[in-house]
């Protein structure tokens, strides 16, 4: 097998988690675009722009509002975003009208015609509220709204069911984003390529373009932050720029009020009784609020309506879906039945929902999942039935062919590998990028590698990983990761869930509770990022457990300190970890004779 000493590929393609980059934009769209809205379309619908509506509180929130050419009165589709982008609003709404609905798209607060300043995540829930009860009031509007959105979009959808608009009667999300979920943190752990987003979005009434695809800008604030040793709250310093929003975001480490303000509660999500509908994928970008919201929903209102559908998708693809000749990934060629167009699905929901058209057929239980590599979709009534078993594995410190072997037995008892890291060691920066979905290398730096024996026979993982670590460190914190694969017979990795987390969060993220040096400590957890697979007879399973230390996530150095605080020179000695025989991680399985599955082809 060959373990690769490079910084991960999913490092690099975590930025699609809120936007395509403008640089990738500039790719696709001709040098000089049509207009956002043309004299056609001007006969064809009836188009008011700038639309002006004021909240309670006395600000503006602008909006955009095509529908058919008819006096009938239509139910509307709301998307409400911050990304002012004329002719994306425009395809958007044009779309809904196209589909017999009054499309509008609203720009949170201080975007487009609002003279407010722009202010992400903080009011979004409830200037939605306000715009979709103005909506409803409208002559054109027969009073049914439905609302959608992806990554941003996904979270304002969400925001907007803590007020439980009246005329909200369903909502459709791809890759939602989650405050402290997933953005700008996950179980406690920052990445860097967030920073840049509050300028991009907050600069001006559109977007800062240019400085968001400032690739050169950002790759030198990182390498220099790293290198320098500084603190992490000094990003701004670094790159010589005010970023308010994202200082006020790192003033909340822990998964406190300010985060769980800005969702809804477990209260108001016990009432929420209108459908639901949401699309994530298995990799990249962020995918993991959808399931937290998921899961939530149902823990607090057993009876919902609400299904999930999850492909081998990243966040973009999570969003719009995939096609063919837009269907490898990182190396990975997608099954035939992953390619769903999820934008067809909206609008076969929003007719399902507000028109009373029948359900689509893709969504036969609360949980509709594609097993890649079985090109097959399967259905089950929650996440944890999507598996009936589990595959226990642990970290033992047994050697095999140079591995660590990672065992169906615990290891003797006491039994330890030791992991050391040098947390002030720099000579890593300019390591380059691998790890794709499907890819010869995998990053072990570090790490440790842990390897199965090669599996007797196929075994379908579908649902959430999940185990318990149990370890002493010299430390008082630290941050790990577990990045899971399936070494195929062919010698090349299938990159499954990653699970990371901060240890003094991982157990009650709302606050962070140290370490004490030389004690045994164990944290069970389970994953966030759902994964479905047919592994192949033969395969091993891969885990690497690390210790996270790269130029673009947050370093915590294990002093005690506030991790935004902690500079290089708080590292101390090299940061040591004894992960103890009786550490594992569980695999969902389904037994052989679950591992058929209906074809996604009867669904189309």
């Amino acid at each position: 097998m060959t373990i690769g000493n490079r910084i991960h590929r999913r490092h690099f393609l975590a930025v699609l988690c809120f936007a395509m980059p403008a640089a990738a934009f500039a790719q696709m769209v001709p040098a000089t675009p049509p207009p956002a809205i043309s004299g056609e379309d001007e006969r064809i619908y009836v188009i008011q722009q700038n639309v002006q509506v004021r909240t309670p509180d006395g600000a503006t929130i602008c909006a955009l509002i095509i529908r058919p050419s008819t006096t009938a009165p239509l139910p509307a589709i709301l998307e409400f975003t911050i990304y002012a982008d004329a002719r994306k609003m425009a395809s958007e709404a044009k779309l809904a009208a196209a589909h017999g609905y009054a499309g509008v798209v609203g720009l949170t607060r201080g975007k487009g015609c609002s003279p407010d300043d722009p202010v992400p995540f903080q009011h979004d829930g409830a200037d939605a509220d306000t715009l979709i009860d103005w909506v409803a009031r409208q002559p054109w509007s027969n009073g049914k709204v439905g609302m959608y959105g992806g990554s941003y979009g996904g979270f304002t959808t969400w925001a907007a069911t803590k007020h439980k608009p009246a005329a909200l009667k369903a909502i459709m999300v791809g890759a939602p984003e989650g405050p402290a979920i997933d953005t700008p943190s996950e179980n406690g752990v920052i990445w860097n390529f967030l920073y840049p987003w509050p300028l991009y979005t907050t600069n001006n009434k559109t977007l800062d373009d240019a400085s968001y695809a400032d690739s050169a800008r950002w790759n030198r604030l990182n390498r220099t932050w790293y290198v320098s040793g500084r603190a992490y709250r000094d990003l701004d310093k670094i790159d010589g720029v005010p970023n308010p929003y994202w200082d006020r975001w790192l003033s909340h480490p822990t998964y406190d009020a300010y985060w769980r303000d800005l969702a809804p509660t477990g209260p108001e999500l016990a009432k929420l009784d209108i459908p639901v509908l949401q699309t994530v994928g298995y990799f990249f970008g962020g995918p993991a609020a959808g399931t937290w919201y998921f899961k939530r929903h149902y823990q607090y209102r057993p009876d919902a309506q609400h299904y999930l559908v999850a492909g081998p998708w990243d966040h973009p693809a999570a969003q719009r879906g995939a096609k063919a000749g837009n269907d490898t990934l990182a190396g990975y060629k997608m099954d035939p039945s992953a390619l769903v167009d999820l934008v067809a699905l909206r609008f076969q929901w929003f007719d399902y929902t507000l028109k009373g058209a029948p359900k689509p057929a893709l969504l036969q239980d609360r949980v509709n999942y594609e097993v890649t590599s079985a090109d097959r979709w399967k259905h089950a009534p929650s996440i944890s039935a999507m598996s009936d078993g589990h595959l226990r594995f642990y970290l033992t410190n047994q050697q095999a062919k140079g591995n660590w072997r990672l065992s169906p037995a615990a290891g003797t008892a006491g039994s330890f590998t030791m992991l050391r890291v040098d947390m002030a060691d720099r000579d890593d920066v300019d390591r380059s990028a691998i790890g794709g979905v499907v890819d010869r290398e995998i990053d072990a730096a570090n790490g440790l590698a842990f390897v199965s024996a090669p599996l007797s026979k196929a075994t379908e993982i579908s649902g959430l990983p999940s185990g318990a670590l149990d370890f002493s460190t010299n430390k008082r914190d630290l941050d790990f990761e577990i990045d899971l694969y399936e070494l195929m017979p062919s010698g090349e990795y299938f990159m499954l869930a990653p699970y990371w987390a901060r240890a003094s969060q991982a157990v009650d993220p709302s606050k962070r509770t140290l370490l004490h040096p030389g004690d045994r400590v164990r944290i069970a957890f389970e994953g966030l990022r759902l994964m479905s697979r047919k592994l192949a007879e033969g395969s091993r399973i891969v885990a690497v457990v690390k210790i996270i230390k790269t130029p673009d996530r947050e370093i915590n150095y294990g002093s005690g300190k506030p991790v935004i605080d902690e500079t290089v020179a708080d590292a101390g000695n090299p940061l040591e970890v004894k992960w103890f025989g009786d550490s594992f991680i569980d695999l969902p399985v389904n037994r052989p004779s679950n591992l058929a599955g209906p074809s996604a082809r009867a669904l189309r």
